[in-house]
């Protein structure tokens, strides 16, 4: 019995570990979107991405305290800590405007227009 249970989780991770190549090669090539923060404000307040293809923000904090980096449009938040990076990895989007703001302070706000 013992030797069954192993033998059926070997046989799952051998198939599921087959199909990984397929899966990557097929998922698509993020835009990567660099944005600093930094004097309460986001650099570039505005940037763009294509439609129907992932987007991948890298956001770096030069402020001494935190911010978080929230879009209700885009549903994402992430906490950055203070002098740090953080990654946001975003669906396929339509076109549009998604706008995002440091939720500490909302003054600080930016735009993502998708074409």
């Amino acid at each position: 019995m013992y030797f069954f249970t192993i033998s059926r989780k070997l046989a799952f991770v051998t198939l599921c570990t087959a199909m990984l190549p397929f899966s990557t090669a097929s998922a698509q090539q993020a835009t990567e979107i660099q944005i600093s923060y930094s004097s309460g404000q986001f650099q570039p307040r505005e940037v763009r991405a294509p439609a129907d293809k992932p987007v991948l923000f890298r956001i770096r904090n030069l402020e001494g305290k935190a911010m978080e980096f929230e879009s209700t449009s885009l549903r994402v938040e992430k906490v950055v800590a203070a002098k740090s990076q953080g990654v946001i990895n975003v669906r396929p989007l339509k076109p549009g405007r998604y706008e995002f703001y440091d939720d500490f302070n909302e003054s600080a706000r930016g735009v993502l227009v998708v074409e």
